[in-house]
């Protein structure tokens, strides 16, 4: 049936189409922002004294902004997000952080406060990043860090640090990554040399040709999965089939819900092979909505 511009039929397409493309843009924003949202692990969470009296002090989390930075680009890629800054005249410091969530900008703002260090540059950079934290959080970074609850640990007061790192709640931590099992080398047997064979005797029989080696195999490791992912990603969005960066959000929730990390880049085995798995599952249940 030809579909004429302008028909009954004609209109009817194109709102399936709209609302298919809405439905796979507003997923791709919900994958990706619970992605962003993921616990640090341990070592990127730090901590410093809020209130201290004598050998014992309240402490409060943070992650630097080196750490939302790579957050940032293990989930939405270098060309995903944007940051713009403005000195304000009681030296603070407004961020604009903008992120590519689907199809659309999404920008936030926040205001960061200098430090306390003597030195004046010091202080205007601790502005800098206290701005970027801040606008991150109101997309989810670092979020969960507010929720925590207060605690007194001991503290040396000479040193200016704790004497015991302080201990955070199962929730706060991220799942723990299930460790590969090691690969079995197969056992070779030795070869057993046969007695020559006479050709006139004994017809020789032909050798069967190799079959050919698929180069699309499974990921060697987790920076050339992550690349393939990006390139299958992009892929299936000229087709129209997602938005951009769907798949990519879609493979890093799952991953994360299965215990591993948020960083595509460091999967190995088992995740890997998870990944191809998801990743077929994903362009099935965009093919099941194009068929209904």
């Amino acid at each position: 049936m030809t579909l004429v511009p302008g028909s009954k039929d004609m209109n009817t397409t194109k709102n399936i189409d709209a609302e298919m493309d809405r439905d796979a843009d507003g997923y791709a924003v919900k994958v990706l922002t619970t992605a962003l949202a993921i616990p640090f692990s341990e070592d990127e969470v730090k901590w410093k004294a809020q209130v201290v009296k004598g050998n014992r002090a309240m402490p409060v989390a943070y992650v630097d902004a080196r750490t939302i930075q790579d957050r940032l680009d293990d989930v939405l890629g270098v060309e995903g997000w944007q940051d713009e800054y403005q000195l304000l005249p009681d030296n603070s410091v407004l961020c604009r952080l903008r992120l590519r969530l689907g199809k659309r900008w999404i920008t936030k703002m926040d205001v960061g406060s200098p430090s306390e260090q003597p030195d004046g540059g010091d202080r205007l950079k601790a502005a800098f990043s206290d701005a970027l934290k801040r606008a991150a959080v109101k997309f989810g970074l670092g979020r969960y860090l507010y929720r925590l609850d207060s605690q007194w640990c001991d503290y040396d007061p000479m040193k200016k640090q704790f004497s015991e790192r302080p201990k955070l709640p199962a929730w706060a931590r991220p799942r723990p990554q299930p460790k590969s099992e090691p690969k079995v080398e197969p056992k070779v047997e030795p070869k057993v040399v046969q007695p020559a064979v006479n050709e006139t005797s004994k017809p020789t029989n032909k050798p069967s040709k190799a079959k050919p080696v698929s180069t699309h195999g499974v990921p060697e490791n987790g920076v050339e999965l992550h690349r393939r992912l990006r390139d299958y990603d992009a892929d299936l969005h000229k087709q129209g089939l997602c938005a951009m960066g769907a798949l990519l959000a879609h493979v890093t929730q799952a991953g994360v819900k299965a215990g591993y990390s948020a960083d595509l880049s460091s999967w190995t085995e088992p995740a890997i092979t998870f990944a191809v798995e998801e990743t077929k599952k994903f362009r099935a249940s965009l093919m099941e909505k194009v068929a209904a």
